[in-house]
């Protein structure tokens, strides 16, 4: 059965994501960021003019060429698995044997199904089996799958999924809070409303494990 459009605009209301693994085609990467940006900045000067703008204007000229560059090198970077951060970890000689959680990480992702902003903060949390990494490693991680288009409970699971195989433990969890421009400067326009997600692994599966994470992201951070 043929897909209509307004499947495809059903599916975008509806929120559904397709896959935990980001959908990519298999010649993804025969293009070169170079090639690539070319070829984005004349489908974004025929979306502009189409829409009737004038590009001859000073203020608009710049326009497609600024956009192409900007969804290869930063919103979408983060579809090349070349830019991927390097999550160097070490043994845990301390012994640190509780949670560690790292929270209020800012971030700043991009909708699948309107390309408009997703703007929020996860919180992250794990227990060590014997190797410990980097702080900002887990900043990293969270901008690095952010950067590219993007269902809120994908993002959620594969930050969880990338830290379980750096750790080498299940006992990681993932709490993102952020809001939607696509629903709140759009459709429904509801400015107030976020969307929460969370995936728990291993130990956090248990009530009491949870409950404690919770109350650690809920501490007001004092400075």
């Amino acid at each position: 059965m043929d897909t209509t459009t307004e499947d495809f605009d059903s599916l975008g209301e509806n929120h559904v994501g397709t896959s935990i693994e980001t959908p990519m085609r298999a010649d993804a990467f025969k293009l070169s960021d170079k090639e690539k940006i070319e070829l984005i900045k004349k489908d974004i000067n025929h979306i502009m003019e189409t829409l009737g703008l004038d590009l001859k204007d000073d203020s608009l000229k710049g326009t497609p060429n600024r956009v192409a560059k900007m969804f290869v090198n930063e919103i979408f970077g983060g579809l090349n698995p070349d830019k991927k951060p390097e999550a160097s970890t070490f043994d845990n000689k301390y012994k640190y044997g509780e949670m560690l959680v790292e929270k209020n990480i800012t971030v700043y992702s991009t909708c699948e199904h309107h390309l408009l902003p997703i703007v929020g903060k996860a919180h992250i949390a794990y227990i060590s089996s014997g190797k410990v990494v980097g702080l900002s490693k887990m900043n990293r991680i969270v901008d690095y799958y952010a950067k590219r288009p993007q269902v809120q409970e994908r993002l959620t699971i594969q930050i969880v999924k990338e830290l379980q195989v750096v750790l080498n433990t299940l006992d990681v969890a993932c709490i993102i809070d952020a809001k939607h421009l696509c629903v709140n400067s759009r459709g429904i326009r509801d400015i107030e409303s976020s969307t929460v997600t969370s995936e728990f692994g291993g130990k956090f599966k248990e009530k009491e494990v949870r409950r404690e994470l919770l109350d650690y992201i809920k501490l007001e951070t004092r400075f």
